[in-house]
């Protein structure tokens, strides 16, 4: 042995805007081929809305759209969390306040008894 560990890695081919890719990944092939499916429907998309016929400028332009894509879903995930926190908090509060409630109910039996 040389040390190495064996690897799961294999090469997928996929088209991006009319050329190929010899894509290495460990990785879920079908999803690596809906990655580069979205990429190029991207890039299609950004090519007819412009007048450039440069790849990387579409590229670019590309890139550019799909980060805002993601920054966005990332705020929206992130006020979520902010809501889901919030509603954590208030159902925590109403619990201590039933709990509490309910321990001076069980005082308030034992003295009468």
């Amino acid at each position: 042995m040389n040390g190495k560990s064996e690897s799961a890695e294999q090469s997928i081919r996929v088209e991006i805007y009319n050329q190929t890719y010899n894509i290495r990944s460990d990785g879920d092939n079908e999803y690596i081929m809906r990655l580069a499916e979205y990429v190029d429907s991207k890039m299609r998309d950004i090519s007819s809305g412009t007048l450039t016929v440069d790849s990387l400028k579409v590229a670019i332009l590309a890139a550019l759209h799909i980060a805002d894509e993601f920054h966005q879903l990332q705020n929206q995930q992130k006020q979520t969390d902010a809501q889901l926190a919030s509603r954590s908090a208030e159902c925590a509060e109403m619990l201590d306040r039933v709990l509490k409630h309910k321990e001076t109910v069980a005082q308030e039996l034992e003295v009468e008894q």
